[in-house]
């Protein structure tokens, strides 16, 4: 299947209703306004298709960007490939759901991620810990350096209220995810959350709104959901 069909197929997919949702998230023209559950069938017929996969991502459509991101071998992505995709991500539905998840099932996912989070650029690093925090909930406790997490941990803490805003949001995340999906950093992570409290985060309209980690993890601790990993992490 070329793009060209693709894009047909895509587009008589699309609703009005979720146009307007992704539109008002930040999504720009060109938008179709495709539900995430109606790709799977077309998915499932193209299964990976690399080349596929940057043809759509190219185009600048909202709907064929995510697609690509399903379609992605991630495997077969250089760091230059990732680089060009988060260039071209213009909003964090892309950075953040697109992008870092796509890259959570490369094998230079930490290196990539970890010069996003050190760029200063708000959607390189919400997309560089939104990448961990895909990686984490997905990937055995073993395949992490603890100590590594912990100094990430202590990064978040002191830098959390003032970096940008959509990069609070994935840091609040991080702390959330590290107590919930990472076992051996569970208490230090609840001890971080507790310490930073309530992150403020301004919006484009209207007034600012407070994000805080430990309500979200105590709400799994009550679960007993602690240790949680998700079997995919691409849909």
């Amino acid at each position: 299947m070329n793009a060209e069909l693709v894009m047909q197929e895509l587009e008589a997919l699309g609703k009005e209703r979720l146009k307007k949702m992704y539109s008002g998230n930040g999504a720009k023209e060109p938008v179709f306004g495709v539900a995430t559950g109606e790709m799977k069938p077309l998915a499932k017929k193209i299964k990976k298709d690399q080349e596929l996969a940057e043809q759509l991502y190219a185009t600048g459509n909202y709907d064929a960007m995510y697609f690509a991101g399903v379609i992605a071998d991630p495997k077969a992505m250089t760091g230059e490939d990732f680089d060009r995709w988060i260039e071209d991500a213009y909003f964090y539905m892309l950075s953040d759901y697109v992008v870092a998840v796509t890259l959570a099932e490369a094998d230079i996912a930490q290196e990539v991620a970890d010069r996003w989070i050190a760029s200063g650029d708000e959607l390189k690093m919400s997309a560089g810990w939104s990448c961990y925090c895909w990686l984490l909930g997905s990937r055995k406790d073993s395949e992490f350096d603890e100590s590594k997490l912990s100094a990430m941990l202590d990064q978040v803490a002191m830098a959390i209220h003032d970096a940008p805003e959509r990069a609070k949001y994935a840091m609040n995340n991080f702390m959330y995810t590290v107590a919930v999906s990472y076992v051996p950093l569970h208490d230090k992570a609840v001890a971080t959350a507790t310490a930073v409290g309530p992150v403020e985060v301004k919006k484009d309209k209207g007034p600012s709104k407070h994000i805080q980690a430990m309500v979200s993890i105590q709400k799994d601790i009550d679960k007993e959901r602690i240790g949680f990993k998700r079997k995919y992490v691409r849909c």
